[in-house]
């Protein structure tokens, strides 16, 4: 077992943890189920990848969203780190090299859609992976008391059957009371464990705006922020229209949304990851978690459903 401490110098340059991140990390090394409430930006991620390259197991990362999971992937393989991907879109031979790599011992991690889980493929190879830790990504999708409910991750109560004493780590920044404890329940929690950040952000600002003009509002607020932004809204569509009227307007833009392929993902996400363009106007297939350092502005065009 190596030292945590050391993990997190080494990989990441950090002497110290953020609050909160140590104690979730001794909790899961004592092999203690853990549900860690943490708010955005709150260094969840490390939660799990440190633990896990502490251990020297591999860790298997439940994640809902195609791009987080590029994301992470990316990232880790920048600072050295092995890591494997299963999502849609990708060719059977590409899902066999990532599961035949995790069996190996040559990744450290393997992000999984919780879809994925139920293949037959991920079925056939898991008693092969050297699993020391499951991570639960946005954890609330599991409850149906969460604001977006996921069927799909009902998959993880069997996938644990399969890697007996291996402990949960089940992390998100939404979960009232209620659902903090579905979400136990929904993944077999031995015992309940949960930690709790505090959730004030002081350097954040939120409003809500009533205008007629929303095109407007939202221009004001590109030429008016430096860095990057996101724009959500509920269809695709509007996504495609509102990159174009960023573009027209000479703020650059590009839409991103489930419909395109994933091609035209990963270059929409590249090129705003390395700032070639600034704005992404986006369905919530567009992950809110990736970590991008100069992100000024997130700006929902419609009101959610929910």
């Amino acid at each position: 077992m190596k030292d945590i401490h050391d993990v997190l110098r080494t990989h990441w340059g950090y002497a110290t943890f953020r609050p909160l991140q140590e104690s979730v990390i001794d909790q899961v090394l004592a092999g203690q189920d853990t549900l860690a409430l943490l708010p955005t930006g709150g260094g969840k991620s490390l939660c799990y990848q440190v633990p896990a390259l502490a251990m020297g197991k591999l860790c298997l990362v439940v994640s809902p969203l195609i791009a987080l999971m590029k994301d992470q992937t990316d990232r880790l393989k920048q600072q050295g780190i092995p890591a494997k991907a299963m999502f849609s879109g990708m060719a059977y031979a590409e899902l066999e090299n990532a599961l035949e790599a995790c069996a190996l011992g040559k990744s450290a991690f393997l992000y999984v859609s919780p879809e994925r889980l139920r293949s037959e493929l991920f079925l056939a190879r898991a008693d092969r992976l050297p699993v020391g830790l499951i991570a639960v990504d946005e954890a609330h999708c599991i409850s149906q008391w969460g604001y977006d409910f996921r069927p799909a991750y009902m998959a993880i109560q069997e996938v644990r059957a399969k890697f007996p004493g291996v402990p949960v780590l089940a992390l998100t920044a939404t979960a009232t009371p209620e659902v903090a404890k579905d979400i136990m329940i929904k993944l077999a929690f031995r015992k309940p464990g949960l930690l709790r950040a505090p959730f004030q952000r002081p350097e954040l600002s939120f409003w809500v705006s009533q205008c007629e003009d929303k095109l407007g509002r939202l221009l004001r607020i590109a030429r008016k922020i430096e860095g990057s932004g996101i724009v959500y809204l509920r269809d695709r569509k509007g996504t495609g229209r509102i990159a174009r009227s960023l573009n027209e307007h000479g703020i650059s833009a590009a839409a991103y949304h489930a419909g395109l392929s994933m091609e035209e993902r990963d270059a929409v996400q590249r090129d705003w990851t390395v700032g070639k363009v600034r704005f992404v106007a986006a369905t919530n297939a567009f992950g809110m978690g990736i970590d991008k350092g100069n992100v000024r502005a997130v700006v929902h065009m419609d009101l959610p459903r929910s």
